[in-house]
């Protein structure tokens, strides 16, 4: 699939969150990258043979003083490793609506035990 087709995906994935997450979004950003990088999986504690389809890079909301962070935080969404296990574009689309919310939960400081719990790892 071509990066403008996935952003699409992407972009349709944020724009089905609800209004109220969607407020609080402010000061982030939604970015794709082709691959994580060694730093983006050793961060998380994933050996480099394990996959990784997003990350949140930044300080949750729930750890934030009254001002914002002068730079952005990120949710990262890496096409290849959903396009390597995925087989087709509704499962694509599925996944990175999955990993949209998975990240987004991060930013709302909602961590893995917690998703795990509400079924959303």
């Amino acid at each position: 699939m071509d990066r403008k087709r996935f952003a699409r995906l992407v972009a349709e994935a944020v724009a089905t969150l609800p209004p109220v997450f969607q407020d609080k979004m402010s000061n982030l950003e939604v970015v794709i990258e082709a691959w994580p990088r060694r730093e983006d999986l050793e961060e998380v504690g994933l050996a480099p043979d394990e996959t990784l389809f997003g990350l949140y890079r930044g300080v949750p909301l729930t750890e934030r003083g009254v001002e914002a962070p002068p730079v952005p935080d990120q949710i990262v969404i890496f096409q290849g490793p959903i396009e390597s296990c995925c087989d087709g574009e509704a499962e694509i689309r599925e996944e990175v609506r999955r990993t949209v919310l998975h990240e987004v939960a991060h930013h709302f400081g909602i961590g893995e035990e917690r998703l795990a719990e509400l079924g959303w790892e």
